[in-house]
């Protein structure tokens, strides 16, 4: 099985378990009321802020793999304007590099926020997951940046941080949290 094969499949699986706790969820428990305040409204915004920053930090590991050697490139770049292209798109990996440390603090406490102030989050195992999944990037994505990390912890804390199956995942249970509880 290639990569891209073993991606899939593994997309397909997490939706397919996903869509059978939603099930479950959706006709065993019952329905939470929502209550509107002013800080359930400013964690929808922050929700929205989570989004887009997400999108920007996973939008890098998308740019890594089209500028990176192999096939991708080479079928999204047509040859002519293959070094123009790439030469923007690595300025542009240069910087998404230079702020994505910056970005995931800022988007590990947004997310934070947007959970404590919309309320209700915890009771739904989706959000509960995600919430898992994004301090377990945040912890090891620290662990790589501080300068007293064993080197050991480092090299498992790259393996672990870097995976695009931990992106696939907390999207998908995000999407499927969100609408059990729309």
């Amino acid at each position: 099985m290639t990569k891209n094969q073993q991606l899939i499949a593994y997309t397909l699986g997490i939706t397919t378990l996903s869509v059978v706790y939603f099930a479950y969820a959706w006709f065993s428990a019952p329905p939470l009321q929502e209550r509107e305040t002013f800080l359930s409204e400013v964690g929808e915004g922050l929700g929205n802020i989570a989004m887009w920053a997400i999108l920007f930090i996973y939008a890098r590991t998308l740019l890594k793999l089209i500028v990176g050697k192999g096939k991708l490139s080479e079928r999204l770049i047509p040859e002519y304007a293959h070094q123009t292209t790439v030469s923007l798109w690595r300025q542009a990996l240069r910087y998404l590099n230079k702020t994505h440390v910056h970005v995931g603090i800022a988007t590990t406490a947004v997310v934070l926020l947007h959970i404590a102030f919309s309320g209700g989050m915890l009771s739904n195992l989706f959000f509960i997951a995600v919430l898992a999944l994004i301090l377990w990037q945040g912890v090891f994505g620290m662990f790589l940046r501080w300068k007293y990390s064993p080197v050991e912890l480092k090299r498992f804390s790259y393996l672990v941080h870097a995976q695009f199956f931990t992106g696939i995942t907390m999207g998908i249970f995000a999407w499927f949290g969100h609408m059990l509880i729309d």
